[in-house]
């Protein structure tokens, strides 16, 4: 794998880059053998492994055996040196690695992509390109997956299945069918034992994750069991068809008043946990728009219409499609159909109210405003984060957005750079936002290939003055005071209880101070230093002045004609002079270093 290195000249007797490099890969290696052998140890210790949500047993337990495990840790291994990862990986080498070690590290690229908080642009870039076609299953395959699923023949169930696939990937592959009682349908079949590889694979991830977090600690690159987690949860959505399936029916009635928005009509009656039957739907590349305009259709009425209803799925309805590129989206009979609902993003109500708080506090250029609703976005605890270097961040964000009109405001910039800004000042996000600023970047970039001159946040603009009625404004005015009001009484009563209980504590001479400025670590301490600087400068004073009177007045005993007194006084204030000098220089160089 070529890599760039600078080249640079070794001073005598230090080591080489190279010898820097091959040492920290020796390392790197022991580490990786000796969790191999640690896990290899574990494994043996029983002969069943069994993987939940929790890394315990569950309902749904997915028994793991430990010669598969086994294989597969080696399997891994493999690939990984193959690689040579303790060298330095590339976002195209990550990529591939990726895909070679299989579907579940194919799904972790993917949530991967849609974390820019976490990976560099070229790598989140490079790792949403990872492939999606794989060597589809034969047909026998097929047969018995959906023979497996239903008690009943499946002659009784599809007249008709299609050899060649509409699509296969590292889960699913779908076929293009016909019921007995004559509807065309696309059937998503799970790949038999995906199951239990991806959660062989997770469960191999979390053993290695826990391992790998004892020798990084608190300043690691990443969060490793963050991700795991993440990947975890996506998996059991992902591999549990039945969600997808729910997802259909959730989203056909949100956009059941909307008439040029569709997705396919579930068959619930024919969904099982590892197969969606949907109404085969076959339409227009929403991205082939030669074809588009030839059949008579306005390319800026799409795109317009597109990011209106993302819109409304964001912030009215909550439940939004979270990867709509121009593979899932197609124009049939004048309606925008999405397709593949296995990946959909929610967002609270109380999500989408801080958000719209933040992005208002943005356009206002209301730094304050803006921390107040990242904090309140936080599913972290934000006792310890640092308030004023938070804000000093958010001033440099709201110079770069602030100062545009809202309808030129960058959105998936926006949120791309407070996820940055979060991580870095320990403010944990849900991952809900994330994947939305994702989903903004690539809804942006399918928009632009329809409406070329138009911004997206032009037509978010819109939707909102357009459904921001004067009883709606009201209405939500009205929730914002009535909150604000309750957390204000809330304030004021507690304030009176903690000034009564300090009123009862002063009349017992019980009550104590604790005095905290800005900038400084012990106030009294720092009090105490200034009091006694300023004696000192008294005693200094007093001394050279004393001194001066006893020399003028030629007050006895005096030698080569200087009062001794005098003379010693004079040294006294000249030594204590300089000591005080001394001590501020000292004192101003250590505030420096801090």
């Amino acid at each position: 794998m070529a890599q760039d290195r600078e080249d640079e000249q070794p001073t005598e007797g230090a080591p080489t880059p190279e010898e820097v490099s091959a040492r920290a890969a020796r390392s790197a290696q022991e580490l990786l053998d000796a969790w191999y052998e640690r896990v290899s140890r574990e494994s043996l210790a029983g002969e069943r492994q069994t993987i939940g949500l929790f890394g315990g047993r569950s309902d749904d337990e997915v028994a793991l055996t430990r010669g598969t495990r086994l294989a597969r840790i080696g399997e891994m291994l493999q690939i990984v040196r193959r690689y040579d990862i303790f060298h330095g990986l590339t976002p195209k080498s990550l990529r591939r690695m990726l895909e070679e070690l299989g579907p579940t590290f194919v799904k972790a690229g993917q949530i991967l992509s849609m974390r820019s908080e976490i990976l560099p642009e070229s790598f989140t870039r490079e790792l949403s390109r990872l492939r999606t076609a794989v060597e589809p299953m034969d047909r026998d395959t097929v047969l018995a997956a959906l023979r497996a699923e239903y008690d009943r023949p499946i002659e009784e169930i599809f007249d008709a299945i299609d050899d060649c696939p509409l699509g296969s990937a590292s889960v699913a592959q779908v076929h293009k069918a016909r019921l007995v009682t004559g509807e065309l349908v696309a059937v998503k079949i799970q790949r038999p034992h995906v199951q239990e590889i991806m959660a062989q694979d997770i469960s191999i991830m979390r053993s290695l994750a826990r391992y790998a977090m004892r020798f990084m600690g608190d300043e690691q690159f990443l969060d490793l069991q963050s991700v795991v987690d993440e990947l975890w949860q996506s998996f059991r959505e992902e591999t549990d068809f039945l969600v997808e399936a729910r997802s259909l029916e959730e989203f056909r009635r949100n956009n059941a008043g909307c008439a040029f928005v569709d997705c396919p009509k579930p068959y619930p009656s024919l969904c099982t946990k590892h197969v969606v039957v949907m109404d085969y739907v076959e339409g227009i590349a929403i991205n082939d728009t030669a074809r588009l305009v030839a059949e008579g259709y306005d390319l800026r009425e799409i795109g317009t219409k597109l990011a209106d209803n993302y819109t409304t799925q964001m912030l009215d309805d909550g439940f939004f499609h979270a990867d709509p590129h121009p593979g899932n989206l197609v124009i049939v009979d004048g309606k925008i159909v999405y397709l593949d609902l296995g990946i959909m993003g929610r967002l609270s109500s109380h999500d989408r109210s801080a958000m719209s708080d933040m992005v208002s506090a943005v356009a206002r250029c209301d730094s304050p405003g803006l921390a107040d609703g990242l904090m309140r976005f936080s599913v972290s605890d934000t006792s310890e984060v640092d308030k004023a270097h938070l804000l000093a961040d958010l001033d440099a964000i709201v110079a770069d957005y602030g100062l545009a009109d809202l309808s030129d405001l960058d959105v998936g910039a926006f949120l791309n750079s407070l996820i940055s800004m979060a991580q870095k000042d320990g403010i944990e996000l849900p991952s809900s936002v994330t994947m939305l600023a994702r989903s903004l970047v690539t809804l942006e970039g399918t928009v632009h290939a329809l409406l070329p001159d138009t911004s997206i946040v032009e037509i978010i603009d819109a939707h909102l003055r357009a459904h921001g009625s004067v009883g709606e404004l009201a209405r939500r005015e009205s929730g914002r005071l009535a909150r604000e009001s309750v957390a204000a009484t809330h304030g004021l009563l507690s304030a009176a209880s903690d000034a009564g209980l300090a009123m009862r504590m002063l009349t017992r001479g019980q009550l104590r101070v604790n005095l905290d400025l800005a900038g400084t670590a012990d106030p009294l301490e720092d009090l105490s230093r200034i009091a006694n600087r300023l004696t000192m400068s008294v005693i200094v004073a007093g001394l050279f002045i004393g001194s001066s009177v006893v020399y003028y007045a030629r007050i006895q005993p005096v030698i080569f004609g200087i009062p001794i007194i005098g003379f010693l006084g004079y040294l006294a204030a000249f030594v204590l002079g300089v000591w005080v000098a001394v001590d501020i220089i000292r004192e101003n160089h250590r505030r420096r270093r801090r």
